[in-house]
């Protein structure tokens, strides 16, 4: 991107959201380094297993939540997304007391995490970076998380289902 683009990004979005933006861009690099770096050097522990996703759902969530009160998603979006990351961490913590095993993230929760971050920095720049291209980038990749969202959520569930079984 040339400086002239930057300087019309600059004019067309509010600087409290481009600053939420670049706090945002930080967080979810600091997050992905870190279990990077944990992997890297043999340091994964049960803590980071459940410590490492809890973030990337608080970071998401609050997001999601700034996102709805800007206009730029459906609070049913922002719903679904809160409450299918609820109900997994919830998941989550009864596989733990049962079992004392934590759950890594399968591929689709990994790519609807990825879709996640990349929606939410395009919709928190309103767009700008693809307004040339006059196609929704920020949409489309929200529209694409929400499924991902969905699929993972009715996965992990299944996959986790002998949890219950035992409930009924």
């Amino acid at each position: 991107m040339d400086l002239g683009s930057v300087m019309i990004v600059g004019t067309m979005i509010p600087v409290t959201q481009i600053l939420a933006t670049i706090v945002f861009i930080v967080a979810a690099l600091t997050d992905f380094l870190d279990g990077q770096i944990a992997r890297r050097q043999h340091l994964v522990t049960n803590f980071g297993k459940f410590a490492d996703p809890l973030a990337d759902k608080m970071l998401v969530m609050c997001a999601f939540i700034v996102l709805v009160g800007l206009g730029s998603v459906a609070s049913w979006i922002a719903a679904i997304i809160v409450c299918r990351e609820l109900a997994v961490t919830g998941l989550r913590l009864i596989i733990v007391e049962n079992d004392g095993e934590v759950v890594a993230a399968a591929w689709p929760g990994k790519i609807k995490t990825f879709f996640q971050m990349i929606a939410i920095i395009i919709l928190l720049l309103n767009n700008a970076l693809f307004n040339n291209l006059n196609l929704p980038v920020g949409q489309i990749c929200l529209y694409i998380c929400l499924f991902f969202t969905i699929y993972s959520g009715i996965e992990y569930f299944y996959k986790n289902r002998k949890v219950f079984s035992d409930s009924f």
